[in-house]
């Protein structure tokens, strides 16, 4: 489907603007045009957060899943409420594999202890391509939502994350309201209701309720 690739793509420079946790870098680049010829050279400022990893903890025998609630500086500009209802989701530490991030946060954030052999990569996307370089990895895990809840997070890094189950039907109705509000939560929830059933083919389980 696509016309050109990476390969059609002159980056010219690329230099830091700013490095605090963050990093904000210009590249300076042209690329071909669609009808034809090169475009001007052009700076773009790219947002270099580093990527993620989401994982949805799926009880197919009561088709819920286990989301997190946490207040969220980002929204504080256009949201009336800056606490969020998301996945599970984490930034890549050095050298870990994505699998390995899935299973650290899962504990860090809702106390689950997940195994990496379960999980399944359901698809990786680009969170904001028009201004940073973030992509999330987003899996699925296997678990038993009974009697799970409470409040998690570390305590180094200022998090106060409370634990909540959903029934994906409940979960649904969130995202129509527009109560889930985050495109990571959207996306894994959407991506649940089309091909849950896969889920329970993989794992071996019994047909969802």
């Amino acid at each position: 489907m696509h016309q050109y690739d990476r390969c059609d793509v002159n980056l010219h420079e690329q230099r830091c603007r700013y490095q605090g946790f963050f990093r904000i870098d210009e590249y300076v680049l042209s690329h071909q045009l669609f009808n034809g010829g090169e475009s001007k050279v052009l700076s773009r400022e790219i947002f270099e957060r580093g990527d993620a990893v989401a994982v949805i903890p799926f009880d197919p025998k009561n088709n819920s899943i286990v989301v997190v609630e946490q207040f969220r500086a980002g929204v504080l500009r256009s949201a009336e409420n800056p606490w969020l209802i998301e996945f599970i989701a984490g930034m890549f530490g050095q050298d870990e594999a994505p699998e390995q991030v899935a299973v650290r946060e899962a504990k860090e954030e809702a106390n689950l202890n997940l195994s990496p052999e379960q999980l399944i990569h359901l698809t990786s996307y680009f969170s904001s391509p028009g201004g940073t370089s973030e992509q999330i990895h987003l899996f699925a895990a296997p678990i038993d939502s009974e009697n799970l809840g409470g409040v998690y997070g570390l305590d180094d890094e200022g998090e106060d994350i409370k634990v909540h189950v959903l029934t994906l039907a409940d979960a649904l109705a969130l995202v129509n309201d527009g109560t889930i509000n985050n495109a990571m939560t959207i996306i894994g929830i959407q991506w649940l209701a089309l091909n849950a059933q896969q889920l329970v083919n993989h794992w071996n389980i019994n047909d969802l309720n």
